[in-house]
Order: C-alpha cells, then sequence, then structure tokens
C-alpha cells in the first residue's frame, strides 16, 4: 500500500515542527508521502518546511481558504491508497502504524475509516495501555485517522460551508449510508497536544465553538435523518440547551442565538444536500457506538 499522511496548518509553526520530528521516521519510509497545506501563514511557515523538509509536497493559499478547503484538496490530489489525516500539533505515540492501518483495512473490507486512539494532554500519559476493543463507531476525530481512498472517492467532499466542526459526522453518514464501516482502532495511539480546559477558557473561544459543534449538529441531523427523527432531535436538543440556561449558564444563550441564525441562513444548503436514511438504516445507525474522542489512561 502507499501511504500519504496530509497536515494542514496555519501560524502554527511551532507545533508543526514537533509533529514533524516525531513523525520524521515514518514520512522517510518510500512508501509514504506527507502532504502539508498552509492556509495561508504569517509565520514563515513554507520556508520552514522548504528548508527542512524539502521532500515533502508543500501547498500554500496566499490567503485562507479554510481548514475543510485545505482538507479536501489533499485528499483529492493524493494517489495514495491510505491518507493519514494528522493535525499539526498530533504525533503518533504507537509504533508500527502503516503496518497495523494496513493489515486492519485488509482485514476489513468495508472499513472505509480507521479512527485513532487519542489522548488529549501535552504531557505524555503514564501508560499507554488500553483495554478497549476494535469497535464500529459512529464518526471520527479529525485530528487523527485513516481513510481507505476507496472510500473517499465514493462520497461528496468534505463541506465547506460548514466552515469548521462536524465534517467528521457528515462524511461518516455518508459512508454508513454507502455501507462502509467506521472502525474504532485503539492499538494506534495519537498524543493530540491540547490541554482541553485552557481551550474553554476564554468565553470568545467558548461561544465560538460551542456555536460551531451546535450548529454542525443540526446541519446534520436535517440533511441525513428521516425528517419527523430530525424534527425530535433539533426540538429535544433545544430543550436541553434551556435547561442550562435556566440553570444560569448564561454563556451557552449567545452560540445558542447564532447556531440558530446560522441554521436558518443555510436552509437552501440543508435542502440541496439532504440525504435521508431510510428508516431501517437509521435504526442501525443509533445502535452504532458513540464516537471515541478523549482516551485516559486508567491509574
Amino acid at each position: 500500500m502507499k501511504f500519504s499522511v496530509l497536515i494542514s496548518t496555519k501560524n502554527r509553526v511551532e507545533d508543526l515542527k514537533i509533529t514533524l520530528q516525531n513523525i520524521q521516521s515514518l514520512i522517510e519510509k518510500p512508501n509514504v508521502e506527507c502532504i502539508i497545506f498552509d492556509d495561508g501563514s504569517s509565520d514563515d511557515t513554507s520556508k520552514w518546511v522548504i528548508q527542512n523538509f524539502p521532500k515533502i509536497k508543500l501547498y500554500r493559499n496566499d490567503i485562507s481558504k479554510g481548514y475543510i478547503f485545505c482538507r479536501n484538496k489533499m485528499l483529492n490530489t493524493t494517489d495514495a491508497d491510505v491518507a493519514i489525516s494528522l493535525d499539526d500539533d498530533a504525533h503518533f505515540l504507537s509504533s508500527n502504524v502503516l503496518e497495523t492501518i494496513e493489515n486492519h483495512f485488509v482485514a476489513n473490507e468495508d472499513c472505509g475509516v480507521i479512527a485513532f486512539r487519542i489522548f488529549w494532554s501535552k504531557s505524555i500519559p503514564d501508560s499507554v495501555v488500553s483495554n478497549d476493543l476494535v469497535e464500529n463507531v459512529k464518526s471520527f476525530v479529525g485530528c487523527g485517522h485513516a481513510w481507505r481512498m476507496k472510500a473517499w472517492h465514493e462520497i461528496p467532499n468534505y463541506p465547506e460551508w460548514f466552515e469548521f466542526y462536524g465534517e467528521e459526522n457528515y462524511a461518516s453518514l455518508e459512508l454508513i449510508k454507502n455501507n462502509w464501516k467506521i472502525q474504532y482502532l485503539p492499538s494506534i495511539l495519537v498524543q493530540h497536544r491540547v490541554e482541553l480546559k485552557k481551550r474553554t477558557q476564554t468565553n470568545k473561544d467558548f461561544s465560538f465553538r460551542y456555536r460551531r459543534a451546535l450548529r454542525a449538529d443540526w446541519y446534520n441531523i436535517f440533511m441525513f435523518y428521516p425528517f419527523m427523527n430530525a424534527v425530535k432531535v433539533f426540538i429535544y436538543s433545544n430543550v436541553m440547551q434551556f435547561k442550562k440556561v435556566l440553570k444560569g449558564d448564561f454563556k451557552v444563550l449567545k452560540p445558542l442565538i447564532l447556531a440558530k441564525i446560522d441554521l436558518l441562513i443555510n436552509t437552501s444548503q440543508i435542502i440541496k444536500n439532504r440525504n435521508s436514511f431510510s428508516k431501517s438504516k437509521f435504526e442501525a445507525y443509533k445502535n452504532l457506538t458513540e464516537p471515541k474522542i478523549f482516551w485516559e489512561p486508567k491509574n
């Protein structure tokens, strides 16, 4: 198999340095290409990559076109059999990554995406041992997964009008509708060098992420769920959000209102892209395991 490691980045050259140093032995293998998309950085990211990793295939937007644009471009231009997607602040803690991915895809011909086990912290975990099992899941996390490119080419691109958040869930719903599986493979461990508590400390960052997460969920349910199920889930979602407000969690109010406005603005996109599950396929989808987003070592 030929592998491609795909990384999108913008103004985070110091994070990118750490990632490339950690995966250098992997991307230097003869059957691996590495593609980096510099989305309009002003911190000399492209210059540093060219000087230090001249074999990396580099794309650059002079003016930022967004994370999803970059991911679509990289996925649509590689001729690899497998595309490994990493964030610029993520790297592998497990060994034999390529062999593990290849063996899993060969043994599971209906697997379209492998979701990796992900540890969120800037510190290395005390233990990397996990008792998790391989499972069919509803979705995967953007910072660490692998695409069987045959599956990618059978579904639409990530929707750029989502801007950020929810595109993996969109792709997962398309995959499942086309009889592909998303499988959680815990033997591959990724460290995502992010401290979640610090990420949400500021009201501005919380509001931005909360708004994007809410609206992306609503976009997807109205595009893929049978209509009455979509309405019920939407109403339930709003009730749960208003309960938070009534309990004094007022910081969710602004992103909730803005997410509803976004939903109205993008109604035409939702209608145009609606691709509803049948009732039987929707029931099967509901029974899948929720995506494995956060892994913590057990004491």
